[in-house]
């Protein structure tokens, strides 16, 4: 990609073009301001009954009913089967999706019945790698919600399971396949904002709900739970609810806020930069607020060193989540460059771009007489190379998506179906979900170890 010449087409297209680009633009004292709608087509067919695509839920919890929701929406698709080990969730299955869902505690089951066609594994990240590598090894296609290990190895293990049975594997970061991210990587490799020198993403939330403090429903007991199977690999510890419906605030199941949230936003940026992700991480943070009994912070600050590649300068990333957040809650994913910035996010991008002050003024003039003053204005006037073209490119355009938009939840399902039937690619390919998840989880290494650590993004193995 030659950086330089798209640079000047994306210049030379904003300025003599931006009536084209907007019905009324409102040019603003030789800067730009308007509102733009993303689009999205979608070549959809009807299936007879016996073309729909077989669904298995492994996992019926918050993210696996809306996982569930947003796969049903695609034409083709029928759910068939539901796995959980909380009774309650079961019924909460039939009473969405109809009785005659069949479903059951044990995976396996649904592994082993032909019918199926695909699986959706949305349970605590400490069993993704073990159900993901036997539902491949079964010949189902597999969406595993993110993060797509718990560990570093266990990708690794995906990757030579999946390339071996060669069945689709989509990691479930719903955000990748937004029109929000497509537009940004347009603009980015248009050269829109110039060369990358930092990502700027924070959450903060204030709430328990956001806090993974979930509420434990009141029929929860040894019966109605199978505590012994959630464990699984993890240590054997006595009977406790939070535990299960909380499992995200353990080291022993969950990922923290790493492998929540930096997630996602590792693979909106790496699927803009086409990059290959980090190589250094340093992490700080602590346990303010939420001290429920949990063992991971609720208030993390991470710093990423990208390095620079065929695709991207050398740049830095600022990773911050606060859970006890008093402003109310807030997010935030900001790509800038040494000409402007994108905010980003599924729905909507938001471009600024900026003239580069490169005239003294008044602060480091004052030293000198109004004669030197005027003679240094002039040497700055012959110097200054900078375009009509450019000085004219500034202001600030807005990408929404249309308010019919589907939104990037259903565009990813729709890719995973699409590449099921052989009709395209997916988009998070369990490579490309390793290089996402082990940027996430050098945060826990730093965190939980003291240290700056670092990371090859090519081998995608701690160096």
């Amino acid at each position: 990609m030659n950086k330089n010449s798209s640079r000047r087409s994306f210049i030379k297209r904003a300025t003599l073009g931006t009536a084209a680009m907007s019905a009324a633009p409102e040019i603003l004292a030789g800067s730009y301001s308007q509102k733009l709608l993303l689009h999205k087509t979608y070549h959809q067919k009807e299936y007879a009954h016996n073309d729909q695509i077989q669904l298995g839920l492994i996992g019926s919890g918050i993210q696996g009913i809306y996982d569930t929701r947003a796969a049903l929406g695609v034409n083709g698709v029928q759910l068939v089967a539901v796995c959980d080990l909380y009774e309650g969730r079961l019924d909460r299955a039939k009473e969405l999706w109809g009785d005659d869902i069949y479903t059951t505690r044990d995976y396996r089951e649904l592994l082993q019945r032909k019918d199926i066609d695909a699986v959706i594994v949305a349970t605590p990240d400490h069993w993704h790698k073990k159900i993901t590598i036997d539902a491949l090894n079964a010949g189902k296609a597999v969406y595993c919600e993110k993060p797509m290990v718990q560990k570093f190895d266990e990708g690794h293990e995906i990757i030579k399971t999946q390339k071996q049975t060669a069945v689709v594997c989509q990691v479930g970061s719903q955000g990748m396949s937004s029109l929000g991210n497509e537009k940004a990587k347009q603009l980015y490799n248009d050269g829109a904002i110039g060369e990358i020198v930092m990502l700027d993403m924070y959450n903060d939330r204030y709430s328990s709900d956001g806090a993974w403090q979930y509420p434990i429903p009141p029929d929860a007991n040894p019966s109605t739970v199978d505590f012994d199977t959630f464990l699984g690999n993890a240590s054997k510890v006595p009977f406790e609810l939070k535990r299960f419906f909380r499992w995200r605030n353990y080291q022993d199941y969950g990922t923290g806020v790493a492998g929540d949230l930096f997630v996602h936003a590792f693979s909106t940026l790496n699927f803009v930069l086409s990059s290959k992700g980090p190589n250094k991480a340093l992490a700080t943070g602590g346990l303010r607020y939420w001290k429920d009994g949990r063992d991971v912070p609720d208030v993390s600050l991470t710093l990423y060193d990208y390095p620079q590649t065929a695709t991207h300068a050398a740049f830095n990333a600022v990773f911050r989540i606060n859970f006890i957040a008093g402003n109310g809650g807030g997010g935030g994913f900001k790509i800038i460059g040494t000409e402007g910035e994108m905010e980003v996010s599924q729905n909507r991008v938001q471009l600024t771009r900026s003239k580069l002050g490169m005239t003294p003024g008044g602060y480091s003039m004052v030293a000198y007489t109004e004669a030197t003053q005027e003679k240094i204005r002039k040497e700055y006037a012959v110097k200054n190379t900078t375009s009509r073209a450019t000085s004219l490119n500034t202001g600030q355009t807005i990408w929404e998506a249309p308010r019919d938009y589907k939104g990037g939840h259903y565009d990813h399902f729709f890719n995973f179906f699409e590449a099921i039937r052989g009709n395209g690619t997916i988009v998070q390919d369990p490579t490309f979900g390793l290089r996402a998840a082990g940027a996430a989880l050098l945060a826990n290494e730093s965190y939980f170890n003291e240290k700056i650590v670092n990371w090859d993004p090519v081998t995608m193995q701690l160096v």
